[in-house]
């Protein structure tokens, strides 16, 4: 019998989602044979450079207390692909995701073999498909689907979204998806559908004239944050923070958050008024919303994953995410002094992120990736480190836990106040949280047994 890591190593072997192929042809093939599992449900898709994934968690919790049954798809994963495809607020079971891929492989298969413009079914292809074929077993009543790349080409658009969610976008993928503002986000308003309700973060001049355009083109309407709905105020607190949010029916307040940041605080208003949205028009009320933003858990943005020294994992990986994300440690943690440990991915700004980070770091330990060639080597990003922090301030360490133990070395010498920030990748973040979340659980277990 073919075990779940097997299967996960079989679809992962796949041409990999950092690769585009743009083309839908591969996906609605599969959808096809499958029966169209993604016209089963309403959808609200999910898109933008930074927020993606905690909007669309926020956006499920919602829909939960609302008590429908919600899918939810989620790229990439930090530790398991389960976690691509939530069904009710929890990855899907690995054993029926063992079952599902081997029912749905057959007709993979037949599409392989067509090449449909010259590629076989990518990986992001397959594992889109499969989720839409889970949400329409389950059955579920709403689709909450996060795009994996870009918006027009992406697999996840074969989808007719209801509701098309902008997050704020910025430069990201460039070599991808264009070199510009307005190419980037000519890219992503590709999911707004004709008829459809865009729900969009305060945009830049530029993407916000694309959206706007892309809406009038395909007659969508569009609710813009700081017009139709928005972040009223805010105010930290232990574990999170106190929200006060713009709504259809006025404003709401005293609503618990249990994730830090200001970004989190506007993503959080983000999905309340697409939820709103999907309603159409009609205003959630106050008890829904309070229930829906107290449940939301969001791993690896700004988590605390461990004390003493205190350690924070976050997926930022590109200059717009790393301000909001040292803002947040900034305000949420106060670390004196700040060390950070920072893997990140080749083709990406690197420089520009180290830039930022070192505005807030004293020291960085250097490291990199261990599950993709797409990593940055840890020598290289110290070597950039370097010009931005000076060579006192750089270590480099190939292995994460070995990065980790030499963070938490620093940390302890600097003494009460001092903590680690581990940054740069999402993959980073998951290798992270695998370790440390493990490493915490199997302490807790030793605790019990003493």
């Amino acid at each position: 019998m073919t075990s779940h890591a097997e299967i996960s190593r079989a679809l992962q072997s796949r041409w990999p989602e950092h690769r585009i192929a743009p083309s839908q042809a591969r996906i609605r093939a599969l959808t096809d044979l499958l029966g169209d599992p993604q016209t089963g449900y309403p959808v609200i898709q999910v898109a933008g450079t930074n927020g993606k994934g905690s909007t669309a968690i926020m956006i499920e919790a919602l829909l939960l207390a609302l008590g429908l049954r919600v899918g939810r798809i989620a790229s990439p994963h930090l530790v398991d692909l389960t976690e691509r495809i939530n069904l009710d607020g929890e990855p899907m079971d690995a054993a029926a995701f063992d079952a599902l891929v081997s029912d749905v492989q057959p007709l993979v298969d037949l599409v392989d073999a067509q090449e449909l413009d010259g590629v076989r079914m990518t990986f992001f292809e397959v594992m889109t498909g499969l989720a839409f074929e889970a949400f329409a077993q389950a059955p579920s009543d709403v689709a909450v689907v996060e795009v994996g790349l870009g918006g027009t080409w992406d697999a996840t658009s074969v989808a007719n979204a209801q509701v098309a969610v902008m997050c704020p976008i910025d430069l990201d993928h460039t070599h991808l998806l264009g070199t510009t503002l307005e190419e980037i986000a000519t890219e992503k308003a590709g999911i707004i559908k004709p008829g459809s309700i865009v729900v969009s973060a305060a945009q830049q001049p530029e993407a916000r004239a694309v959206v706007a355009a892309r809406a009038a083109d395909v007659g969508a309407r569009v609710l813009w944050e700081g017009e139709d709905f928005g972040l009223i105020e805010r105010t930290p607190a232990v574990g999170g923070q106190v929200l006060r949010v713009e709504t259809a029916s006025g404003p709401a307040g005293d609503l618990v958050l249990p994730v830090h940041g200001e970004h989190m605080a506007r993503n959080a208003a983000l999905a309340v008024a697409a939820v709103e949205a999907f309603l159409g028009g009609k205003p959630l009320v106050h008890d829904v919303i309070a229930e829906g933003l107290s449940a939301v858990r969001a791993p690896a943005r700004l988590e605390l994953v461990r004390s003493g020294p205190a350690i924070v994992l976050d997926t930022c990986h590109n200059v717009h995410g790393a301000r909001a994300t040292l803002a947040g440690v900034r305000e949420a943690f106060d670390f004196t002094p700040l060390i950070a440990v920072v893997g990140m991915m080749a083709d990406k700004d690197v420089e520009g992120v180290l830039d930022v980070i070192a505005e807030e770091a004293t020291t960085i330990v250097c490291t990199q990736v261990a599950s993709t060639d797409r990593g940055l080597p840890a020598d290289e990003l110290g070597e950039l480190a370097e010009e931005a922090f000076g060579a006192d301030r750089v270590h480099v360490r190939a292995s994460l836990p070995d990065a980790i133990e030499a963070a938490v070395t620093l940390a302890d010498e600097a003494g009460a106040g001092a903590g680690i920030l581990i940054a740069g990748s999402v993959i980073l973040a998951g290798e992270a949280r695998a370790l440390l979340v493990r490493e915490s659980r199997d302490h807790d277990d030793e605790e019990d047994q003493r």
